[in-house]
């Protein structure tokens, strides 16, 4: 039987709020792409669609997504985005 690692618990808590977050950024056009979970919380996302290259991109990383999963998901300490 395999058992979660505290990583792969913490990934799987980011992912179900980025499925929450989802609809809205959808909704303009982007969508948004977990790349990884470190150890140390820190969350990397991918911006696909539309957000790639939107002037936007930057304040909703900080005041939607990052302000989200640091709310509601305990251990996520920072969020950034690669490319």
């Amino acid at each position: 039987m395999a058992t979660d690692t505290p990583a792969t618990d913490l990934r799987e808590r980011v992912e179900r709020v980025i499925q929450l977050i989802r609809p809205a950024i959808k909704a303009d056009g982007g969508d948004i792409e977990l790349v990884g979970v470190s150890d140390q919380g820190v969350v990397e996302i991918r911006f696909l669609g539309a957000c790639i290259g939107c002037p936007s991109s930057p304040m909703t990383l900080r005041d939607g997504i990052e302000r989200n999963l640091k709310a509601n998901v305990e251990g996520v300490r920072e969020v950034l985005a690669v490319e």
